[in-house]
């Protein structure tokens, strides 16, 4: 039981009651903490190239480059470690490639005026060629 200052009449009160906003406090509270506590939504994983070792050093017969151009006809031109490929004939050879391989990575150079419906034709085709593909895409500066 509280103590009242002022008249102890049946009248209007200067109080103010904070029982309504103690609840609405805890109902905050509880939202925030509902949100926070929520898994966020992850997005493609990424990997970034980190510094190699001096000792292990990348020969031409590890890397796997496949330049993707504009050919005649409108068609693509595709171009496996500097040698010209059909783009039915690519998962096949792609296959025989990386079947004894441990890596699985392959690095794609296409030319900057190609469609993006293009470049990721030939994603797809390397990745029904071989599942585990890790494909990595060459910028204008790292050619």
């Amino acid at each position: 039981m509280g103590m009242g200052i002022g008249p102890s009449g049946g009248g209007p009160s200067a109080e103010m009651n904070v029982t309504p906003l103690i609840d609405v406090l805890l109902v905050l509270l509880i939202i925030f903490m509902v949100v926070i506590a929520t898994p966020r939504n992850k997005g493609f994983a990424a990997e970034i190239p980190q510094p190699s070792d001096s000792n292990h050093i990348v020969t031409p017969e590890t890397t796997v480059v496949l330049q993707v151009a504009r050919g005649g006809d409108d068609q693509l031109s595709l171009r496996l470690n500097q040698e010209a490929i059909q783009f039915e004939l690519l998962r096949g050879r792609l296959e025989e490639i990386y079947k004894m391989r441990a890596t699985k990575v392959i690095f794609l150079s296409a030319d900057p005026e190609l469609a993006f419906e293009d470049i990721a034709s030939v994603i797809d085709a390397t990745k029904k060629a071989v599942p585990e593909m890790q494909v990595g895409l060459m910028t204008a500066k790292g050619r």
